[in-house]
């Protein structure tokens, strides 16, 4: 079959980069038996709709302003990636020209605010613009991000910590949180995300709820996520070990004193589940493990998406024809913006420009071998609007066995990582660790 008809066979069908593909932006695959989404929708096309969802959502840990999230949903065209920078970069220097003003800048809270809200803004800005590797921007927001958060963590009651961990082949990018530097030893998250979410954008999803209920926290990120692919040019690494060893040793090296050992904590969002499983495996430091979601198997949950023809082409190893097929989706304006979105971050964040050649790296994303390495107390979260790993965190559930604590997330909670359901994520996970650790009442003081 020709590379037209294959392209014709993608857009009816399943593609090699669903909506559901990969991280924040996972939704299900349109189906008649698909349950229709439980909130009024902020823009047509379903990926806009999902990003504006997870930006307006962390609006309430400080992520920026209600209505500066409903204008812009007013105001891009659904479908336009142009659209969506734009607007986003313009809001994102209003803010700026905020948090820089005088009068605002009075005290502390009014600072990291508005450092917060600009940041934000600069994320999503960055968020759909990796398809062409040379466009200066996908730097320059990201230094803007970057100076904009860190004027606001150092507003913070306590002043966040950036810390830089080297390795053989690349430097890990951390950060530290802590509510109050008193010497006291406090539960503490370590946490990762996954495809394409920023340390920074844990901040607002985890670190705010976790600071108020007197958890310290550590941020990370390795190869293949923001700051590292773009600082030392390096994609995603199956053996994540590599990574968290050096951050736990460099988390107790430096801030042991203030972490208590018996409940350190690692957190996998996203895809991030699969990578935080595979190095708790290595790990034994940890003493919980908290998977949203649960990944079995990355290659799994991406070929499996692809039409009979493309899985063909793949099979048989066809590397010529399959990215043939596949790469025209990056500039069609038929093609859905999680398509477009989806291949051209993926290609980007594992450092590949060929389509068959990125999901064949994905074979060694698995926890097959790993699993039963695994010795702690394991929340593992499923999603009803989980389509690309739809089926996999059962199987992590399953192959954990006792270990696991399993848990399914549906109406308004049920999207991928709770998006806009913050607070409700927050209530649940916080309560399975304070169970399954041994902590009263979520405070670091009533620890027995």
């Amino acid at each position: 079959m020709k590379s037209t008809s294959l392209f014709s066979a993608v857009l009816l069908g399943a593609t090699v980069a669903s909506s559901s593909i990969l991280s924040r932006d996972s939704r299900p695959s349109s189906s008649p038996k698909q349950p229709e989404d439980p909130i009024i929708l902020l823009s047509k096309d379903e990926s806009f709709h999902f990003e504006l969802l997870f930006t307006l959502g962390n609006t309430i840990f400080g992520a920026g302003d209600v209505n500066d999230v409903l204008a812009a949903a007013k105001g891009i065209e659904a479908g336009n990636v142009t659209s969506w920078l734009e607007t986003f970069h313009a809001l994102a220097e209003y803010t700026k020209k905020q948090a820089e003003d005088a009068d605002n800048a009075y005290d502390p809270l009014n600072v990291r605010e508005a450092w917060f809200a600009a940041s934000s803004y600069y994320r999503q800005a960055d968020f759909y613009n990796h398809a062409d590797w040379m466009d200066p921007r996908i730097k320059s927001f990201w230094l803007e991000q970057r100076a904009a958060f860190d004027k606001a963590l150092a507003a913070l009651p306590v002043p966040g910590e950036r810390v830089q961990i080297p390795t053989d082949n690349f430097t890990i990018e951390a950060i530290w949180y802590t509510a109050v530097a008193d010497g006291v030893k406090r539960p503490t998250l370590v946490i990762g995300n996954g495809y394409d979410a920023g340390q920074e954008d844990s901040y607002h999803s985890f670190v705010v709820p976790a600071l108020a209920r007197g958890w310290n926290v550590m941020t990370y990120e390795g190869p293949g996520q923001p700051t590292v692919r773009r600082n030392d040019d390096v994609g995603f690494i199956p053996d994540w070990e590599k990574v968290l060893t050096p951050v736990i040793d460099e988390l107790m090296n430096r801030k042991g004193c203030f972490v208590d050992e018996d409940r350190l904590v690692l957190v996998g969002v996203s895809m991030g589940g699969y990578l935080a499983a595979r190095a708790a495996a290595f790990e034994p430091r940890i003493k919980a493990l908290v998977l949203n979601g649960g990944v079995w198997d990355v290659y799994e949950g991406y070929a499996g998406q692809l039409t009979p023809d493309l899985k063909e082409l793949l099979a048989a190893g066809k590397q010529e024809e399959f990215d043939e097929a596949a790469l025209p989706l990056l500039d069609s304006p038929q093609v859905p913006t999680t398509v477009r979105w989806g291949l051209s971050h993926g290609l980007w964040c594992f450092k590949q420009h060929s389509p068959y050649l990125w999901l064949e790296s994905l074979k060694r994303y698995t926890l097959t071998d790993v699993v039963e390495k695994i010795n702690v107390p394991v929340l593992v979260v499923d999603s009803e609007f989980e389509g690309f790993f739809a089926g996999q965190p059962e199987a992590v559930k399953d192959a954990l066995g006792d270990k696991a604590t399993y848990k399914f997330f549906n109406g308004t909670a049920g999207y991928h990582v709770q998006v806009g359901a913050g607070q409700e994520w927050n209530r649940y996970q916080f309560a399975w660790l304070n169970k399954t650790l041994g902590i009263c009442h979520g405070t670091s003081s009533s620890i027995r």
